[in-house]
């Protein structure tokens, strides 16, 4: 039978690292071998795939569509190595409970995490924190044990609560009333982009993008400033802004909900801490 080629370790730590410098001199440093090295060993990836992973230039280093497939599988079997080792080495006895969370739920969640940290000192937690569509990915690729998550309601979680948005405007510097309407957005299929482009539609407002981010932070600052017309969490409201309504011909949009997924609550540390979530979310089981 024939065998594939295997990856090394050490030829996937040296990718991912001139992948996320953009320089084969900064990659030699990060991972403490010399630029020739860290080139051979690239080589020799593109060797055994066959293809090109990279595309260099005297001015930078960028992914090919190859290379961007590879980073995936790279990163997370840098990650599955490094887990194990911990594991079967006993240095985190408990093992690892690997949580994924909203971007404006990562800040808020430490102190919860911190104290169940220091109940469990033997269990190691990898937090992710990201746009709806990243953790959903990792998700569905088995990469997380909890997710809390912004959904539209349909997929059946094990809690969840509603999650008011309000439309929001610049209170200075309004912008619903231009044309085309500027719209401050998430990138493509991130959340509530798909429910603005479809209300103005409906109101036969032209639109066009004018901001876009994955950071919600970003988001309700750009629209506060005047960039644009946003649709976001009601938290996400600063004194900058000015709240749009069914006087303005936007409906309420009332769909969306904070959810919170355990891949086995049977399992008792996942168990105590999707209950703890649960508790600090003010979460419904259902």
């Amino acid at each position: 039978m024939n065998r594939q080629p295997m990856f090394t370790p050490q030829q996937l730590l040296s990718f991912v690292a001139v992948c996320e410098t953009a320089s084969f001199t900064r990659a030699a440093d990060r991972v403490h071998l010399s630029q020739s090295t860290v080139s051979q060993q690239v080589r020799r990836l593109e060797e055994m795939i066959g293809k090109p992973l990279l595309q260099r230039t005297s001015h930078q280093v960028a992914l090919t569509e190859e290379g961007e497939k590879l980073l995936g599988y790279a990163r997370r079997i840098i990650a599955l190595n490094g887990e194990a080792h911990d594991v079967l080495s006993d240095k985190w006895r408990d093992g690892v409970l690997r949580l994924g969370v909203p971007e404006d739920f990562a800040a808020p969640t430490a102190g919860l995490l911190a104290e169940f940290s220091r109940e469990h000192p033997q269990l190691r937690l990898d937090v992710m924190s990201g746009m709806y569509v990243d953790l959903h990915r990792a998700w569905q690729r088995e990469e997380l044990d909890i997710m809390l998550i912004k959904q539209p309601g349909g997929e059946r979680p094990l809690a969840s609560r509603p999650e008011p948005l309000l439309w929001l405007d610049s209170a200075a510097y309004p912008c619903f009333e231009q044309t085309p309407v500027p719209l401050v957005v998430f990138p493509q299929l991130g959340l509530y982009r798909e429910e603005m482009a479809q209300t103005l539609d409906s109101l036969g407002r032209s639109w066009r993008i004018s901001y876009s981010s994955s950071s919600l932070v970003a988001l309700a600052s750009a629209s506060a400033a005047g960039l644009g017309l946003t649709l976001l969490p009601a938290s996400c409201r600063l004194p900058e802004h000015r709240v749009l309504g069914e006087a303005d011909g936007l409906p309420t949009i009332n769909h969306f909900e904070l959810a919170l997924f355990c891949r086995a609550p049977q399992d008792d540390l996942q168990q105590a801490l999707a209950a703890a979530l649960v508790t600090f979310c003010q979460l419904q089981w259902q």
